[in-house]
């Protein structure tokens, strides 16, 4: 009883690893694509060096909206 609580935990802990750097992955790319392809005028690496807090919170917002359509999509 015992190994089998521990081999379904680790399971469990695996398959959380793999979404969690798929995740990881797939927010990167699509802020990756949204920068490229929506905001051709807006450079955001350049912008954040400036000091441009607006930019930072746009940014992270994108991030947050991917990360919840990917969970929702991963949880099924």
């Amino acid at each position: 009883m015992q190994s089998e609580f521990l081999t379904a935990t680790l399971f469990n802990l695996g398959i959380n690893l793999i979404y969690t750097v798929l995740a990881i992955f797939v927010g990167m790319v699509a802020l990756l694509i949204i920068d490229k392809k929506l905001l051709k005028q807006v450079d955001i690496q350049q912008e954040l060096k400036k000091g441009n807090i607006a930019v930072a919170i746009f940014a992270s917002t994108i991030l947050v909206f991917v990360a919840m359509i990917i969970s929702f999509g991963l949880k099924g």
